[in-house]
């Protein structure tokens, strides 16, 4: 039993059983360019931030252009900030969960694989002990 063959095998009977079903796996080039898209925002709206402070504290000025530049720089950054990192931590939790629900299938295969083998070894030794002691009583 050569433990590479079987896993072929397997591999093969994932395939097919995946192509039954007919679900469209998404590519990963979408998914990519929104978790760059995220990093961009992040970096975007921190940047921002930053300038929107260098201006308030470089004009002054009345408190009126102060909010107002506020609103402009900072906060606008801010929410950048926030939509860049729910648009990252969304894409990344999702890559990590799909890496854990593959290895979680993987695991499980093997625990039943394993479950199995020794079933058919305790039925196997059962029979044979079954058959020892009857030529043994004859």
């Amino acid at each position: 039993m050569n433990p590479l063959n079987d896993n072929d095998k397997r591999i093969e009977e994932f395939r097919s059983e995946i192509e039954t079903l007919k679900l469209k796996g998404g590519s990963a080039e979408g998914e990519n360019r929104l978790l760059t898209l995220g990093i961009v925002l992040c970096v975007a709206g921190v940047l921002s931030a930053i300038g929107g402070a260098i201006r308030i504290a470089s004009f002054g000025g009345s408190p009126g252009d102060q909010r107002a530049i506020m609103a402009q720089g900072s906060l606008l950054g801010i929410a950048l900030v926030i939509a860049g990192a729910a648009l990252f931590v969304r894409f990344s939790l999702a890559r990590y969960m799909r890496f854990w629900l593959i290895r979680l299938t993987y695991e499980s295969r093997a625990n039943t694989d394993r479950i199995v083998e020794a079933i058919e070894r305790a039925g196997g030794v059962s029979s044979n002990t079954s058959e020892s002691s009857g030529s043994r009583s004859a």
